[in-house]
């Protein structure tokens, strides 16, 4: 097998639990797509098969002092007290747990790459290829695709294991992620070669 890191992206309680704070959204879009037991599945497959692991997960100390202020899209984080590290919404999703030896690879931005550990791991490990899911579609895939495209990897986007929050949303970053990425449903994408 090729060298791999599966990404699991965002996939924390305040996005796509059931009761988070994006039930309504997010997390109506993951239980409709059946994004975590494909999710679920996926990993499965890629431990099987020997690939390594890695959760991203977006988070701020309890002061938000890392919270740009200027962020259209992480401005309502502080003023309804989502994203604190250390928190139920900031954990991991139950159905996608990460297991001892997994990565846990916190970022303060839209990327997986700026700022956080992803490079070392990628270089320590001698990654080829990166397979991704994660919420969202628009956001954390499409950014952490384009920056791996660039970065040399090959990349293959899960598409069933991904959601935006519409599926319109959806559709369009993956229009769009098909000049960077493979992108194949999680059943037809074939771990070990």
């Amino acid at each position: 097998m090729k060298p791999t890191l599966f990404l699991v992206m965002d996939m924390e309680n305040d996005l796509v639990a059931a009761d988070g704070f994006s039930a309504e959204s997010y997390g109506r879009q993951v239980a409709d797509r059946g994004v975590l037991s494909h999710t679920a599945a996926a990993i499965a497959g890629a431990r099987t098969a020997g690939a390594k692991i890695g959760f991203v997960r977006v988070g701020f100390s309890a002061d938000y002092r890392e919270c740009p202020v200027s962020s259209p899209i992480f401005s309502g984080a502080r003023k309804n007290g989502i994203f604190k590290l250390g928190t139920w919404g900031t954990e991991v999703h139950a159905a996608v747990a990460p297991a001892e030896g997994d990565f846990d690879i916190v970022k303060h931005r839209v990327s997986p790459f700026y700022a956080t550990s992803l490079d070392a791991i990628l270089r320590a490990n001698r990654i080829e290829r990166i397979v991704m899911a994660g919420v969202s579609t628009n956001g954390v895939v499409h950014s952490g695709a384009r920056e791996a495209h660039d970065r040399d990897y090959e990349v293959v986007i899960l598409e069933d294991c991904c959601a935006g929050v519409s599926a319109q949303e959806h559709e369009h970053a993956l229009s769009c992620l098909q000049r960077f990425a493979r992108i194949v449903t999680s059943s037809d994408f074939d771990w070990v070669s």
